[in-house]
């Protein structure tokens, strides 16, 4: 049984077609790079996937069940969650909070209930707040567990998303450049931090740049290119695959 699978897949933006006809199938466990030049689609499909744009043709398939139409809060809910390329946090709520954002999906929420704060509400609510502060010292953030979110760093910031993210219990994790605008320590606690949470099970999709990263990282590497499937392989068959060599690689990255 595939995890994610999209058949004919297509987005337009009026005479811009993004994703064109796209098929790929992700098999549960492990992380799943997908590559591209600028403008190749990637993160319009990590869009498309979590539910942010809805496709103007084809479907998307969420553990062989068709997801196609659902929101982002319901594919959270079955166990799809993502991160952003530009920073998302709350900066009005504290580090903690912005995690616990995430713990409330599966929390308690019946209107009533939270209105008389009931003792069912208040269990809850501990032990969402138990599960943000280990989510928090997980991923590596036990100093800023009482700071104001407007005061983490950059770097403190990308995995605070990551926290938030993983607070949905997901199934699939989709991470949109997280690497993006760090400094070669903080990438590598981010490349050790992905590692830990495929470890952990859960599986890992992401659209990274980085090509040191990612071919040190990826169990499978997807490229796609002007919307469409070029290649998919290891890092070693992408690496040497002369169609992603001339469409986006180089020489260089061969040689990364």
């Amino acid at each position: 049984m595939s995890l994610i699978s999209v058949e004919h897949l297509t987005k337009s933006f009026g005479g811009i077609v993004a994703v064109n006809e796209l098929d790929l199938t992700i098999e549960p466990g492990g992380i799943v790079s997908i590559i591209g030049p600028n403008g190749a689609g990637k993160t319009t499909l990590f869009n498309l996937l979590s539910g942010i744009y809805q496709p103007t043709a084809g479907r998307i398939f969420f553990a062989d069940e068709d997801v196609t139409d659902l929101s982002c809060h319901e594919l959270a809910g079955i166990g799809l969650s993502r991160t952003f390329q530009n920073v998302q946090s709350f900066m009005n709520m504290s580090a903690l909070e912005n995690v616990m954002v995430g713990c409330h999906l599966h929390s308690n929420q019946r209107f009533i209930d939270t209105l008389l704060q009931l003792p069912s509400i208040k269990k809850s609510n501990r032990e969402c707040r138990d599960t943000a502060i280990e989510l928090m010292t997980y991923v590596g953030l036990k100093d800023y567990i009482s700071a104001p979110a407007d005061r983490l760093p950059y770097g403190a910031l990308k995995r605070l998303e990551i926290a938030r993210a993983l607070a949905t219990r997901p199934r699939v994790l989709l991470l949109d450049e997280p690497a993006a605008g760090l400094n070669p320590r903080e990438t590598q606690e981010i490349d050790d931090l992905i590692r830990d949470i495929a470890k952990q099970g859960t599986t890992v999709m992401l659209v990274e740049h980085d090509m040191k990263l990612v071919m040190g990282i990826s169990d499978r590497i997807i490229v796609i290119d002007h919307g469409q499937w070029l290649a998919e392989g290891t890092a070693e068959e992408i690496r040497h695959n002369p169609d992603v060599i001339a469409a986006y690689l180089g020489e260089q990255g061969r040689n990364r």
